[in-house]
């Protein structure tokens, strides 16, 4: 049988080793030939191929249910559930998406983009399943680097308190996250994988002592003592700490083997209670290069399978956001030892592993515990220190109550650095960082800011490193402008301040971060209609500077709003509020995000059918304020 034949995982019943060997093969192939042309995720997928076989083997996916975590390790999954034929369009605009998607496939039984949440979400399906008195297995699959998030530690707490409650949970232990995994877990869990696989005693051991006559009967309760210490001595680094947590143990399992994990996952399907088994895998089997570099290929660009290297882009590029952030960050941290640098595994994408290379001892990763993350700067902070908390801006959701109460309601000095800010293309709806000025705003004490380019980014990293209060900067992914940089001599903004770049007498356009620039070019665009635009770069959302915009719109009489992020909440509702709150009634057009979740696709893609384009943006301005004037804009 070919991959390309499976349009349903319960085809892999019955078929032998030798070809479910066959079909591993043909999906990293198909894996990597796929991710090589369009860019994703590589190592997670390629190391979870003969487990997905050997799982899948020993289920009914027409009836059970498992659950990816990540999702970006479910590629094999998604090749086995129907999606060979669309493959090809992984990440891409109205194609399979980088992440698992309840509305894509039936087999999708949770979506999954942020880590941590597999354990609870299969507990609940199995709960449901036995208040309904149905009949499924539910599973679910974690990577290790998931269980430094305190949510699955959560649930297998909870897990261990209902013993009657049937759930297996597949630990993929590679010793890696993104990054090496950090933290006291994933080191316990790399002893347990170089320890020599254990079995546990039978359960016929006390029918066994049973038959020993005259005491077999007598002996009941000490048997049940005798087994567990006979257990404990049989598991004494391997599992004792799941099974002190209520869970049977069974592993570690070569992850490569699917012989060895199809007999596992058969004997765990027939314990009942909570059973974890801990599968051993290589990141980027099957690929050398990405198995040697299991940090820089957990997710590519386009590149050459050969070499392995990057596809080059056909003209040069502007340093990215998150470059520029990193060597700014890490010049003044040589000055200052007191910043403390802080994230939540992702130090390759955030730009801290320059930090950590530098400046190691100002530097933290607390694994996936965003959570944490936040409480740690918070307590930095209260002994003099400069916490510096970069993480992305979905995942710093996670951690909105540290933000109120361990950092806000304190008035601490933590400086929130939210990455990936905005629109981020072919990670969709679980990744856009779409919400963090509307959930942020609203907060006391919080001062918000975001740079219209990377120049003043540089001047915002200052800014916040020097502030005496809570204080967050967004910024984009992706490059820059390619406007000139300093090297030093970095001067902070005046808090609350933003700048007047075009004057004009016709309509006001406030922009904030990323779309400043295309309201300058919206203004150009107008300009050639003889309309004439005032255009300010509002750099802060909060405080806003009333001082210039309040008189300037009152004046001005029309007002545009340009925000890549929500507008329910957001920038633009900044700006009417503040106009209402002075009695200044004047017409307000906000753009941004609508209600509605932005998928994956290229940014410039989405942005063109959310209607942000500087051409739309000027095409809106006219039919919204000068209808007798409007005219084509190309």
């Amino acid at each position: 049988m070919h991959l390309s034949e499976i349009t349903h995982p319960n085809q892999l019943h019955g078929l032998s080793v030798r070809q479910l060997q066959q079909i591993a093969r043909q999906i990293r192939d198909k894996h990597l030939q796929t991710v090589a042309v369009n860019g994703g995720h590589l190592g997670p997928g390629l190391g979870v191929v003969e487990l997905t076989l050997g799982l899948y083997q020993t289920l009914d996916l027409d009836r059970d249910k498992v659950i990816w975590d990540v999702g970006h390790q479910a590629y094999p999954h998604k090749l086995l559930t129907g999606r060979y034929d669309r493959f090809h369009t992984l990440r891409q605009k109205n194609g399979v998406a980088g992440y698992l998607k309840r509305c894509e496939n039936k087999f999708d039984h949770f979506g999954a983009g942020h880590a941590s949440t597999s354990i609870s979400a299969a507990l609940g399906m199995a709960v449901a399943r036995d208040l309904k008195g149905e009949k499924f297995k539910a599973v679910a699959v974690i990577g290790d680097g998931a269980l430094t998030g305190g949510m699955a530690l959560e649930a297998i707490n909870h897990a261990g308190h209902l013993p009657k409650t049937n759930l297996l949970v597949v630990l993929n232990d590679n010793d890696m996250s993104i990054s090496r995994n950090v933290g006291a877990i994933p080191r316990y869990l790399n002893k347990m994988r170089l320890s020599s696989p254990v079995q546990f005693i039978k359960d016929n051991l006390e029918e066994q002592f049973k038959q020993i006559p005259f005491v077999g009967e007598s002996l009941s309760p000490e048997l049940g003592r005798l087994k567990e210490s006979m257990k404990r001595l049989a598991v004494p680094k391997v599992g004792a700490v799941f099974e002190e947590l209520g869970f049977t143990y069974i592993g570690p399992v070569d992850g490569h083997n699917i012989e060895e994990l199809i007999a596992t996952f058969q004997q765990a399907h027939q314990i009942p209670g909570p059973v974890l088994v801990h599968v051993a895998t290589v990141k980027g089997k099957g690929y050398e290069i990405a198995e040697l570099d299991q940090v820089g290929y957990h997710a590519q660009s386009p590149f050459n399978v050969a070499t392995g290297k990057a596809i080059p882009s056909s003209k040069p590029k502007p340093p990215a956001y998150a470059k520029v952030f990193s060597h700014t960050l890490v010049k003044l941290a040589e000055q200052n030892p007191k910043i403390v640098g802080i994230t939540a595994a992702m130090a390759t994408g955030t730009g801290l592993d320059k930090l950590q290379a530098k400046l190691p001892n100002q530097y933290i990763d607390v694994g996936i515990a965003e959570q944490h993350a936040i409480t740690l700067a918070a307590g930095l902070a209260t002994q003099g220190m400069r916490p510096v908390a970069v993480i992305y801006s979905t995942f710093l959701q996670r951690a909105y109550d540290q933000i109120i109460h361990d950092v806000c309601i304190q008035n601490l000095p933590v400086f929130f650095c939210l990455d990936r800010a905005g629109i981020v293309g072919a990670d969709g709806p679980t990744h856009q960082g779409m919400y963090d000025i509307a959930y942020l705003r609203c907060i006391p004490n919080m001062t918000i800011m975001a740079p219209k380019d990377e120049a003043e980014l540089q001047s915002m990293v200052v800014t916040g490193v020097n502030h005496s209060g809570p204080i967050a900067m967004r910024y984009p992914r992706g490059n820059g402008y390619g406007v000139p940089l300093m090297e030093e001599g970095w001067e902070p903004l005046e808090i609350g301040k933003g700048e007047i770049l075009r004057t004009g007498d016709d309509v006001l356009i406030i922009g904030y971060g990323t779309m400043v620039y295309p309201g300058m070019q919206a203004a150009e665009i107008l300009s050639e209609h003889g309309i004439e635009a005032t255009v300010i770069n509002a750099r802060f959302v909060k405080p806003l500077d009333t001082e210039l915009i309040l008189p300037l719109a009152k004046k001005i009489g029309r007002v545009i709003t340009l925000e890549e992020g929500c507008v329910m909440g957001g920038f633009g509702s900044a700006i009417a509020e503040a106009l209402m709150d002075a009695d200044i009634l004047v017409p307000v057009k906000r753009f941004g995000v609508p209600d509605v979740l932005v998928d994956h696709a290229e940014p410039n893609e989405s942005k063109t059918e959310l209607g942000l384009t500087s051409h739309q943006i000027a095409e809106r301005v006219l039919e919204a304020f000068f209808k007798q004037q409007v005219s084509a804009v190309v």
